[in-house]
């Protein structure tokens, strides 16, 4: 298992590695439909205790009135957020959306509590970056040099010292999934890689709009945001940290009418000479340790044998004629792309067994 990607090194200290036997989980931000997955996954961990659930639109109602599947599971209640009310929380979740976290990161960081961003304010390492794609500037960025990108299948060294976690973006967990080992072994030219990823609706959020109900999305397709989405950058940062080359991509996401799920269809022209099963060794050894990783050269993957799981499915075919190589992948946009990845990081941190609370 190869875990190469570093671009922090923690200054965390040594008692962040010895795990509570229960911890005491805050989640902020819990009413959207991450949040929703944070609770269903952590109210089943066994080394988990949620004692807070923030949301500021449904604060004061019970979890169960606004997600009537947590009846008899929780008595929680969502309540607005305040720092004191999280002091005792081994570990905070924050799944809001950006803009929103970098107003609360500083102080939970500052009072030496280990935190789990699920949205985009500490993923990248750039303001400027930032500024550009997320349309409003970085009001944090002292802490971005702290945070540690939480790839686990690729960081899980730094992530398990980590005090800061910038949970990657769902698209960004799709495509990286299957480049990466691509790209730093020199299998596909780094430059020029096509991404078409489709996602469904889910990944909007919890959120009401004419453009994302049903009426507007049933029985159609639309790209959007082509060429200047978020996840952009994020996608090029990290290929870059890997393959030490100037590494692009053409990303064009697309809205298809279902409700969670991403599928994404990769295109890269070939560096060196390969075949299927040199390519298949290749995954083979980049992620004989990674638990949520199932590679199949002879069957093109699907989004319906993923939902509801932390699974990322690859598959891949040679246009030998056409000198390129392309690779499939699904992953549950709100599972691996979000709440999943966020609990196996958070595995990670604290000691635990990578797939704790996610079988």
């Amino acid at each position: 298992m190869h875990s190469v990607f570093h671009p922090h090194v923690s200054d965390a200290p040594a008692q962040f590695l010895i795990p509570p036997h229960h911890m005491n989980i805050s989640i902020i931000g819990a009413s959207g439909y991450s949040g929703a997955e944070l609770m269903k996954l952590l109210l089943r961990h066994p080394h988990a205790e949620i004692e807070n659930v923030f949301a500021h639109s449904a604060a004061g109602k019970r979890v169960d009135e606004v997600y009537p599947a947590f009846r008899h599971r929780t008595d929680l209640v969502f309540q607005e957020y305040a720092l004191d009310a999280v002091r005792s929380s081994d570990c905070i979740f924050i799944a809001l959306p950006s803009g929103e976290a970098m107003r609360i990161v500083p102080e939970l960081i500052d009072a030496g509590l280990r935190v789990i961003d699920l949205g985009g304010d500490f993923r990248l390492k750039d303001s400027v970056l930032y500024q550009k794609y997320y349309r409003h500037p970085h009001t944090a960025e002292h802490y971005l040099p702290g945070a540690v990108y939480g790839l686990p299948e690729w960081n899980r060294d730094a992530i398990a010292g980590a005090q800061l976690v910038a949970n990657p973006g769902c698209y960004v967990t799709s495509a990286l999934l299957p480049l990466l080992p691509l790209v730093k072994e020199g299998i596909i030219d780094p430059a020029g890689i096509i991404i078409s990823s489709l996602s469904g609706i889910s990944g909007a959020g919890r959120q009401s709009s004419v453009s994302y109900s049903f009426t507007e999305t049933n029985e159609s397709v639309k790209a959007y945001k082509a060429g200047v989405h978020q996840h952009t950058p994020e996608i090029e940062t990290v290929l870059r940290a890997f393959s030490n080359t100037d590494a692009s991509v053409t990303f064009v996401p697309h809205l298809i009418p279902i409700t969670r799920g991403i599928y994404s269809s990769m295109y890269g022209r070939l560096a060196k000479q390969t075949d299927i099963a040199a390519i298949r060794a290749l995954y083979d050894s980049y992620y004989a340790s990674a638990p949520f990783i199932r590679v199949d050269e002879a069957k093109y993957p699907e989004i319906k044998h993923v939902q509801g799981t932390n699974y990322c499915d690859i598959g891949f075919a040679l246009h030998e004629a056409n000198n390129q190589l392309m690779v499939f992948s699904v992953i549950d946009n709100l599972l691996k792309g979000a709440a999943g990845q966020a609990v196996q990081n958070m595995n990670i941190m604290f000691g635990f067994a990578e797939t704790e609370g996610l079988g």
